[in-house]
C-alpha cells in the first residue's frame, strides 16, 4: 500500500494495525516523514517529494510538523534512480562526505581543503551551500562570518547531522533537491557547492537556480573533483574493470553530467544563466597515511564500492595492497594525494 502524502504515518499504522505489509508513503515534508519513521509498530519506507507548486505545504508542515494537512495532487519533484541512491547512501553512511575533505591537508599548507576554498569564497554576509552534507564548509563560511547560512541537501541524514554542529544552530537547512529551491530571489551573496555539482541531474535547472538566489554581482564557487596522485592514481585503474563487470541490476546508477568537471564544460553551463567566466584553481590534499587508513579514507568512500559483494570488496582491497606495495616509505606511509579544482564566477549585475 503506498499513501501519498502520508503526512506523520498514522493512517498507514492504522492499516498495519490491520496486517497490511509492504506498506510505503510519499510526503513534501522531511519532518513529517522523521515523525512516521519513528512509529514503534512499522517502519514504512517513507519517501521525501518536494515540488515547487506545494512549498507552502511542505512550509507549513516545517512550522508544525502536527499540521493534518492532506496532498490531493499529484506528487511533483520525485527523484531519479541516481538520486535516491545518493541519498540512502548519505543517510547510511552521513559521515562519508566530508571524511577524505578533513582527513587531509593541503600540499604545503596545513589547512583543510575547506579552508582554502573559503578564501576563494571571501566573506559573503549570506551564504547557501547545495548539497551541503554534514555542514562541514558552511561551519567554516559560518566561523568567517557569514552571518546567514542555509543548505540543501538530498539526505536527511545529512541534514540531522548539520543541525547538530553548534556553529550552525541558526542555519536554515533543508532536505530537498538544488534544482528546485525554496529561497527567495535574490537572498544570497554566495552559492558554494563542493564536490556535489558534478554529481546532480538537471544541471542547467541548478544553475539557473543559484543564479536566481544570487544576488547581482554574486559568488557562485564549485569544487570539482580531478585525478589524484600516489595511490589515489592507481586505485581507479585497479577497481575499474571490476565495476564495469557488476550485473546491471546490482550497477550504481551513472549520477552528473561530464561538463562540471571542466573549466570550459562549466563555462558552457554557466554563461546561458549570466554567470561570466570562472577563475580555475587546482588545490591538491595530501591524504598519506598507513596503507589501511588510506584504502578507508580514500578508496572503500568510492560510490561504486557499493555495488561490490563481501568476496569481491575483499579481492580489491587485497589486489589495491599488493600494486601498491612498493610505494610505502620507511616509515609506513603510503603516498596519496586528491585533486581538486576550484572553480570561482560571479553573477552578472
Amino acid at each position: 500500500m503506498l499513501d501519498l502524502g502520508c503526512g506523520d504515518g498514522e493512517l498507514l499504522a492504522v492499516f498495519a494495525d490491520h496486517g497490511a505489509q509492504a506498506l510505503a508513503g510519499v510526503d513534501l515534508s522531511a519532518q513529517q516523514l522523521e515523525l512516521a519513521r519513528h512509529r514503534p509498530s512499522w517502519p514504512p519506507p517513507t519517501r521525501g517529494s518536494r515540488g515547487a507548486a506545494a512549498r507552502r505545504i511542505r512550509d507549513r508542515h516545517r512550522e508544525n510538523p502536527a499540521a493534518d494537512v492532506t496532498v490531493r495532487a499529484t506528487v511533483a519533484g520525485m527523484t531519479t534512480p541516481a538520486e535516491v541512491f545518493l541519498r540512502d547512501y548519505h543517510d547510511r553512511k552521513p559521515e562519508a562526505a566530508s571524511e577524505l575533505a578533513v582527513a587531509g591537508h593541503i600540499v604545503g599548507d596545513d589547512r583543510t581543503v575547506y579552508e582554502v576554498f573559503a578564501d576563494h569564497v571571501g566573506v559573503p554576509v549570506r551564504v547557501l551551500d547545495l548539497g551541503c552534507g554534514d555542514g562541514a564548509l558552511l561551519a567554516v563560511l559560518a566561523a568567517r562570518g557569514a552571518r546567514t547560512q542555509a543548505g540543501i541537501d538530498l539526505s536527511p541524514g545529512h541534514i540531522r547531522r548539520a543541525l547538530e554542529r553548534p556553529a550552525l544552530a541558526g542555519a536554515d537547512l533543508r532536505a530537498g533537491r538544488a534544482q528546485e529551491l525554496p529561497f527567495a530571489d535574490g537572498a544570497f551573496d554566495a552559492v558554494v557547492s563542493f564536490m556535489a555539482l558534478m554529481l546532480m541531474v538537471d544541471v542547467e535547472k541548478v544553475v539557473a537556480e543559484a543564479a536566481r538566489v544570487l544576488a547581482p554581482g554574486g559568488t557562485f564557487a564549485l569544487g570539482v573533483g580531478g585525478p589524484g596522485e600516489g595511490a589515489l592514481e592507481v586505485f581507479p585503474k585497479i577497481a575499474r574493470p571490476l565495476f564495469a563487470v557488476v550485473p546491471e541490476d546490482r550497477r550504481v546508477p551513472t549520477a552528473g553530467d561530464p561538463r562540471t568537471r571542466t573549466r570550459a564544460g562549466l563555462d558552457e553551463l554557466l554563461a546561458p544563466a549570466g554567470f561570466e567566466p570562472v577563475a580555475w584553481h587546482e588545490v591538491l590534499i595530501d591524504v598519506s597515511g598507513p596503507p589501511e587508513q588510506v584504502w578507508q579514507t580514500c578508496c572503500e568512500t568510492y560510490y561504486q564500492m557499493d555495488s561490490l559483494d563481501e568476496t569481491q570488496l575483499t579481492g580489491l582491497r587485497t589486489a589495491f595492497k599488493v600494486a601498491t606495495r612498493d610505494q610505502v616509505t620507511a616509515e609506513g606511509r603510503l603516498p596519496a594525494k586528491a585533486r581538486v579544482h576550484v572553480a570561482v564566477t560571479r553573477l552578472r549585475s
